[in-house]
């Protein structure tokens, strides 16, 4: 039997990354590499720091500081690049598609697998997943979801487990316990899951939570065969 009935996923660092091809030239004046794999992994450095931080959502100081230190900004200027990163990470460039996530998208699709994505986000994320040609509600060049859930539409943003209330009724054949959540944030995606009875695990590709007493996977290729 499978694991579960349904998934849901968070956009950003399950789904998406922000664009490298964008942050890999704002950051070389400054020292840091354009190399693609240096920047995904300065992602997941910098939410595990806002994680350890236990940053509100809105703060991504931590983060910042981080990412510009693991893609090899010199120490002199981690704080003005930190701040040029803040500046310029917006919204929109949440929009590099993670290629495992990609072809493992394409295989819970081919096996009938119910999605949805449930994310904290500025009013975008349904556009620019739709755009980047990663999924849409209903069928589409993408990976087709019963609804993408986006904090800034809805009024609700994670921590807030009520968020996750707005997907339900989409999944409303399954007990909450059989759909899985899967997230990049122990503060945001772990906690708000857990409280709203669903079955989190956390995207960890480098091994920063070892120590984690929450299920992790390093790709959402991971979780295919749980369906």
């Amino acid at each position: 039997m499978s694991r579960f009935d349904a998934v849901l996923f968070d956009a950003g660092g399950v789904l998406v990354l922000p664009d490298p091809s964008v942050l890999g030239p704002l950051l070389a004046p400054f020292g840091g590499s354009s190399d693609v794999d240096r920047h995904r992994r300065a992602h997941y450095a910098g939410m595990a720091e806002k994680s350890r931080a236990e940053s509100l959502e809105g703060d991504w100081s931590d983060y910042n500081a981080v990412y510009v230190a693991s893609v090899g900004v010199r120490e002199a200027d981690i704080d003005h690049a930190a701040v040029v990163l803040d500046h310029t990470r917006s919204a929109h460039l949440w929009r590099w598609p993670i290629p495992e996530t990609l072809s493992a998208l394409g295989a819970l699709g081919d096996a009938a697998v119910p999605m949805g994505v449930v994310s904290n986000a500025a009013g975008q994320v349904e556009a620019e997943l739709r755009r980047s040609g990663i999924c849409q509600t209903g069928a589409g060049r993408g990976a087709e979801m019963r609804v993408v859930v986006d904090s800034h539409v809805v009024g609700v943003a994670k921590p807030d487990p009520r968020i996750f209330d707005f997907a339900m009724p989409h999944f409303a054949e399954f007990d909450r316990s059989r759909i899985l959540y899967v997230g990049d944030s122990v503060t945001m995606d772990i906690a708000s899951s857990t409280a709203a009875g669903l079955h989190p695990t956390l995207i960890d590709p480098f091994e920063d939570h070892s120590h984690a007493d929450f299920e992790r996977v390093a790709s959402v290729e991971d979780i295919i065969d749980w369906f």
